[in-house]
């Protein structure tokens, strides 16, 4: 294999496994178990504007990676931030249909499209400071300064299979390290990262799923060349290199761990987990936790099981009776504790969904914003059916 060639895998005669490990994978079963377990049952995923607006701009520097720029003159200009916001705008639309036909969704926000502009802007900035093209506007960049981008893509977005099976990743942007005399010395695996930047280094998740993605590109590619992974940080434009030691081992013993199992894998409550947790809604573990004093309750939102008392469809109005956990199976009983609850947006529909079908069952109630014995449910909320899962559901 030469240099600036790259296999992808699997060779010819390997299969891939009926279950992979990747990095978020990874990071979701070390979190906590029972939470890689219920990700693997199918439920319904819940979508937000930060995943859009990463989605939109990912989307869109693939596509304008690829962009074919051999009918243009070298000297053309003017034509990016065309072209940016041309492909931003279609794949924004996508996003928002994607949006609008997932049921748990919060209110969509147009304003955020500026974000996404803004973050695919500096994306592009930061492959232009690759190829030393500095300090120049977009709508400066001519199609001769895109073609220095062009000779250092080896690929814009690639899934990576472990020959094995076991092991897949999905690159941003694959580029050739290039030195200040302009010669290829390496591989650089990027990541693009639309979120908060980190302060300092990379925080242990983000190092470790860099190095699984430098690892397995060099597993696949026996002749590779030296190999960094880097992330991007699109929010103020800084780059962050993972350094250290191969994580393929760990990987390797990972997997023989996540097969997925009838019953449920443990659950490992823990406040920043189960807070952040969107399955909550089929495990009975996190509020047992509570219960058990494990967790904190309460706080300024709240995620509580409750059954519905009173309900006002028409005005929002709602009062519930909070429900305490039974055993460890997610079983409940009445607790006595009532309070009242305006409810809009989101939540308020998927209350007169349910109480439209005649569900009488305990509820899940996700963020209510706490103002004395009151809770508000909006765009940031959600309500839906206490349905504990305790036996697999995949065929």
């Amino acid at each position: 294999m030469q240099v600036g060639e790259i296999d992808w895998g699997p060779s010819k005669g390997y299969q891939i496994q009926d279950y992979q490990l990747s990095p978020s994978s990874w990071n979701r079963y070390e979190e906590c178990p029972r939470k890689y377990w219920l990700s693997r049952q199918s439920l319904p995923r819940k979508v937000g504007m930060p995943i859009v607006i990463g989605n939109a701009i990912h989307n869109s520097v693939e596509d304008l990676c690829n962009f074919d720029i051999s009918n243009k003159n070298d000297d053309d200009k003017g034509w990016l931030p065309k072209l940016a916001k041309k492909t931003l705008d279609h794949h924004w639309q996508l996003q928002k249909d994607i949006f609008f036909d997932t049921p748990r969704r919060p209110k969509w926000k147009s304003n955020s499209y500026n974000k996404a502009i803004d973050g695919l802007n500096k994306a592009l900035y930061m492959l232009l400071s690759q190829v030393k093209i500095d300090n120049v506007k977009l709508s400066n960049v001519s199609v001769r300064m895109w073609r220095k981008i062009r000779e250092i893509i080896i690929a814009a977005e690639g899934t990576m299979n472990s020959n094995c099976g076991k092991l897949m990743g999905r690159l941003d942007l694959l580029l050739k390290d290039i030195d200040e005399e302009g010669n290829q010395i390496g591989w650089i695996v990027v990541d693009l990262k639309t979120g908060k930047p980190p302060k300092g280094k990379l925080s242990e998740t983000v190092n470790r799923q860099l190095r699984f993605y430098r690892d397995l590109l060099m597993l696949i590619n026996i002749n590779h060349p030296p190999i960094r992974a880097e992330g991007w940080y699109t929010a103020n434009e800084t780059t962050h290199e993972a350094i250290g030691p191969s994580v393929t081992d760990n990987a390797m013993t990972t997997w023989d761990l996540i097969e997925l199992t009838d019953i449920p894998f443990e659950a490992t409550p823990e406040e920043f987990t189960c807070g952040f947790c969107e399955w909550k809604a089929w495990c009975p573990k996190w509020l047992i936790a509570i219960n058990e004093g494990v967790l904190k309750k309460g706080g300024r939102f709240s995620n509580e099981v409750v059954k519905l008392v009173n309900f006002d469809p028409d005005e929002g109005l709602a009062s519930f009776e909070v429900m305490f956990p039974e055993g460890q199976d997610g079983d409940l009983v009445e607790s006595g504790e009532r309070f009242g609850a305006f409810l809009a947006n989101q939540p308020l529909n998927q209350l007169r969904e349910l109480y439209s079908q005649g569900y009488e069952g305990p509820l899940f109630l996700g963020s209510a914003r706490l103002d004395g014995e009151i809770r508000h449910l909006g765009d940031w909320s959600e309500i839906l059916p206490w349905k504990p899962l305790l036996k697999s559901i995949r065929g």
